[in-house]
């Protein structure tokens, strides 16, 4: 078949929504496929995931920070319990804020305007930390730092997806969990050797807790100047009327030698058949609520599950279960085992499929939270080294019990929990998120994702610790039990395979109902 040939018989068949078996189709797009050139795919990818590695760098900032903040000599700088939990937990305020500012972003900037915009307001960030001199400012610059991470959040994804191909897609996706979780890494090795000196220690000269601040900067300034050479994606060019640009944006992310113009065609093609805006009548419109339900869904289920309370009060409840692990390495320890977990996902998506990991990964969640719940409620306190009535913040400063080898069973459910989160629920819902969404309601969907997942992940640290106070630690671990036996529900009934599946194929999936598409 010639080349003049393939692509009326392609744009014919993706007007008419045909089912895609035909099998010179299929020997097609597996040659296409394999004729690409990713080196400069890769680079794209890599310079927009810097903003991840930075998001996961400031989500964490106030590990080291806050012990050398609590014992500052200045008043002004000085933080107690109230100010230190507020430093903690505004990041989240402004990730939500910055989630809600990418609905509009992503639509009127495109993808990558909105990822290199958000250097602003982070550079501005750790510029207001590195020379705070009160508190206010150290908070001006938590919002903004989190801000900027909302935007990533809601931005990266989408971008990464529409550049990709189906061949690579799953496996890219799981970059901006693999680089937000390098970054908290990093920033942990930064605060123990070269940052922060816990009070109390005698580690000798150790640089200022500022200099954190500092070397965050270059991680945002690195992104900023990549950014500045790679291309925007295709499919945002086209929704603009920019069918030139978005050729060559294709045509260098693909490599000159491979039949990219088809692909382009596909993807014309798709753009064409809907609007620039979306309508409030057209919300109605099964292939654009149904999509939005189940990525807003599952961004809300990913939170409800506890991930966000276990890394935030990780310390403590480890002490409040007796479990000895040194406070300086417990966070490392986790940030290592969700990076080889997410790793795990990342050369498993394109092969096993999102559904199976989704679904081992809320099982492994489950298993390990029903675990831990029915530790702390059945073992006798003198065992497990819980106080009766106590706080979990109060007894995180309480000296631990002698332990014995049942003291295992609450560290090894923890990090079983972490590490099924890692491989499933943390980067498998961003992917999906961007890859199901229609392309006309992609930006201010993926922005009303973040909002949704920030807002529930401060209110649930919020309640937490008042939760325990009040009914003991049990309760939320068998709560979030719950949540992800429901999750394992909401995969089976509600989410679609996409493995292998272009963003034409996955649309016209939503739109028709057709599963032979999805085939």
């Amino acid at each position: 078949m010639e080349p003049g040939t393939r692509e009326p018989l392609v744009r014919k068949m993706s007007s008419s929504y045909r089912t895609f078996p035909e099998s010179s189709v299929k020997r097609l797009d597996k040659e296409y496929l394999r004729s690409l050139h990713n080196k400069r795919l890769y680079l794209a990818v890599f310079a927009a995931v810097l903003g991840n590695f930075n998001f996961g760098f400031a989500l964490v900032y106030p590990s080291p920070v806050i012990p050398a903040l609590e014992a500052q000599r200045s008043p002004a700088l000085r933080l107690d319990q109230h100010t230190a939990s507020w430093f903690g937990s505004v990041f989240t305020l402004g990730a939500a804020a910055g989630g809600l500012s990418a609905m509009l972003l992503n639509d009127r900037l495109g993808r990558k305007l909105s990822i290199m915009f958000s250097a602003l307001p982070s550079a501005v960030g750790y510029a207001l930390m590195a020379g705070a001199q009160g508190i206010g400012m150290l908070l001006l610059g938590r919002v903004l730092t989190g801000y900027a991470g909302g935007v990533t959040s809601a931005s990266i994804p989408v971008y990464i997806s529409e550049i990709s191909h189906p061949g690579v897609r799953g496996m890219l996706g799981a970059c901006p969990q693999i680089m937000a979780v390098l970054g908290s890494l990093i920033l942990y090795v930064l605060g123990k050797y070269f940052g922060v000196q816990r009070p109390g220690s005698c580690r000798g000269l150790v640089l200022d807790w500022r200099w954190l601040a500092v070397a965050g900067e270059v991680p945002v300034l690195t992104m900023i100047v990549l950014l500045c050479f790679m291309p925007n994606s295709p499919r945002f060019l086209l929704s603009q009327g920019k069918d030139d640009e978005a050729l060559r944006s294709l045509c260098w992310l693909r490599g000159k030698d491979t039949d990219y113009a088809r692909e382009y065609e596909q993807i014309k093609d798709s753009v064409r058949k809907q609007s620039q805006r979306i309508s409030c009548a057209e919300i109605k419109d099964p292939f654009i609520y149904k999509p939005i339900l189940i990525a807003v869904g599952m961004r809300f289920l990913q939170q409800l599950s506890g991930v966000t309370c276990v890394l935030v009060y990780l310390q403590s409840i480890f002490k409040k279960t007796a479990v000895i692990l040194e406070p300086e390495y417990d966070a490392a320890l986790v940030g290592l085992v969700r990076l080889f977990s997410v790793a795990i996902a990342a050369v498993s998506m394109d092969k096993a499929g999102r559904k199976i990991l989704l679904f081992v990964s809320a099982g492994v969640m489950l298993v390990s939270n029903l675990t831990m719940g029915l530790y702390i409620h059945f073992v006798p306190p003198s065992q497990n080294g819980t106080i009766a009535n106590e706080t979990l913040v109060s007894s995180a400063n309480l000296p631990a019990e002698p332990t014995n080898y049942i003291t295992l069973i609450p560290l090894l459910a923890t990090m079983f929990f972490i590490m099924g989160y890692a491989m499933g629920w943390g980067p498998i819902t961003w992917l999906l998120m961007s890859e199901i969404l229609p392309l006309k309601a992609r930006g201010v969907a993926s922005g009303l994702c973040v909002v949704v997942s920030w807002l529930t992940a401060f209110t649930l640290t919020q309640f937490f610790l008042r939760v325990v106070d009040a009914f003991g630690l049990e309760v939320p671990f068998l709560f979030f039990a719950v949540i992800c036996a429901g999750n394992i529900l909401f995969t089976g009934c509600c989410v679609p395979e996409t493995k292998g599946r272009s963003l034409e194929q996955i649309e016209a999936f939503f739109r028709t109902g057709r599963r032979s598409f999805m085939r």
